[in-house]
């Protein structure tokens, strides 16, 4: 079954996890008993650190503090799951409460 990183890019907020609203923290934590549901797996779950403890590597070898993309919004967490196909996959982002940025689906390659 073709595998799918769910990326969910929010705006950080200044208490991180202490200031998501209980509801979008629920909703959140139900997402991996919906997404069996619908007939496909998570592989990994995981959210980040606040992007203040990113380093980011620049060609070269320049170590640098920080996401190298300058925005509003931080990859805040992410999913790898296996679904049918990649409308199963959106379906399954839909199931991620969005705050204030955005959810996005990308296919993985294969070997």
């Amino acid at each position: 079954m073709p595998q799918y990183a769910i990326l969910i890019y929010e705006a950080e907020t200044p208490g991180g996890v202490a200031d998501i609203p209980p509801e979008v923290m629920e909703a959140n934590l139900r997402a991996g008993e919906r997404i069996e549901a619908m007939g496909a797996r998570v592989v990994n779950e995981q959210a980040l650190q606040p992007s203040s403890a990113t380093r980011t590597i620049h060609k070269g070898g320049m170590v640098t503090d920080g996401p190298f993309i300058e925005s509003k919004e931080v990859i805040a967490g992410f999913f790898v799951v296996e679904a049918a196909d990649m409308e199963q996959a959106v379906a399954i982002g839909r199931l991620l409460p969005i705050m204030d940025g955005a959810v996005e689906v990308r296919p993985l390659l294969t070997g």
